[in-house]
């Protein structure tokens, strides 16, 4: 994946400042913001009283927040709705859709009256990418789409708006890793970013099912995504398929509380000892817990707990393969690599939701 997926910087505290006393909606999504007299974070648009200047710090993700001590808003509830994607990335990825092919620089931004720098900062901290990065990935995954459905590659590099075939080819393999002549030889992977009441979440899928489902914020998400097209050897690119509409219909069902299995085709890309891991944890109903010392046991591997501990830090299907259901012997929580915090909230929430598939 060309673009790195880690969120941009934060505004400056005074333009964070400004827009939070002014409950400004375009602020959704860029920060939250704590105040430190009652303990409490909020969206930047929260309507509760407006605290003192000084009481008040500003935290990227709400995962921040809540390492910082704070407790979610009652009022304005930071985590328990998905929230919509700012005004403005909307705006942007409309833009996008009306012309995928072409091209919006500083200037024609500036004419949609559009700041380019705010587009940029907004965008990359919904999306995981720059506006252009978006733009031009989109432009290349309809590229990879034609070429891989038979179109002649002058016939491709026309209609996506290169003036010349060494620029398209250029293009194409910087993006893909592999020339337009043989990506009918790769598989494709479609990328989506998801919203969930615990955080944006990015999708991987293929015609097979479901590769990659984790929280943007996870350490080593990027590396992982990295090695896994090195060993499959495939393109990354922006775009949609029927596995990735699944899990966006099934995780809203889960997190309404109306689902607690999934259905979705999986691909469990791993050594064999950590696919009979995975499996394992399949049988564990949503809800309830498993000990790692249990599993060993179970897996014939009676000491083998730090191995299905490792084995569980390698699954990056969060949630549908629930790994969060596994603690220690003693009933404490530890090594999830979303964050010991969602791993609590998902096991309570599944015991309030415990009901039929849906």
């Amino acid at each position: 994946m060309s673009q790195p997926l880690g969120l941009s910087t934060l505004p400056s505290h005074r333009q964070m400042l400004r827009a939070f006393l002014a409950s400004d909606p375009g602020a959704e999504g860029i920060f939250y913001v704590a105040v430190k007299t009652t303990g409490v974070f909020c969206r930047p648009t929260c309507r509760a009283r407006k605290p003192s200047a000084h009481n008040v710090e500003f935290f990227a993700t709400a995962s921040e927040a809540v390492h910082g001590g704070y407790r979610p808003c009652n009022r304005c509830r930071p985590m328990d709705v998905v929230r919509r994607p700012p005004e403005l990335v909307e705006r942007l990825r409309e833009a996008v859709e009306r012309n995928p092919t072409g091209r919006l620089t500083d200037k024609d931004l500036a004419a949609m009256n559009v700041e380019p720098s705010t587009a940029r900062r907004q965008f990359k901290r919904y999306v995981g990418m720059t506006f252009h990065a978006y733009h031009r990935a989109r432009r290349m995954g309809l590229a990879l789409h034609d070429v891989r459905n038979g179109r002649s590659l002058i016939d491709i590099q026309l209609d996506r708006g290169f003036e010349s075939g060494s620029a398209f080819r250029e293009a194409f393999t910087k993006m893909f890793g592999v020339p337009p002549s043989k990506a009918k030889e790769h598989d494709c992977l479609l990328a989506r970013q998801l919203e969930t009441p615990l955080g944006p979440m990015l999708a991987l899928a293929n015609d097979q099912g479901l590769h990659v489902l984790d929280f943007i914020d996870r350490r080593g998400l990027e590396r992982r995504i990295l090695t896994l097209r090195a060993r499959l050897t495939c393109a990354i690119a922006p775009g949609n398929n029927v596995h990735l509409d699944s899990i966006v219909t099934q995780l809203h069902q889960y997190f309404a509380g109306t689902r607690v299995t999934f259905d979705v085709p999986l691909v469990l890309t791993g050594s064999p000892w950590e696919q009979r891991v995975w499996r394992r944890l399949f049988t564990v109903p949503p809800g309830e817990t498993v000990s790692y010392s249990h599993m060993a046991k179970d897996l014939g591997q009676p000491n083998a707990r730090r191995a299905v501990g490792r084995a569980n830090g390698m699954n990056y299907l969060a949630i549908v393969v629930p790994c969060h259901r596994v603690i220690r012997a003693d009933g404490s929580l530890c090594g999830y690599g979303g964050g010991l915090w969602r791993k609590q909230w998902l096991l309570d929430h599944e015991r309030r939701s415990r009901s039929p598939s849906s």
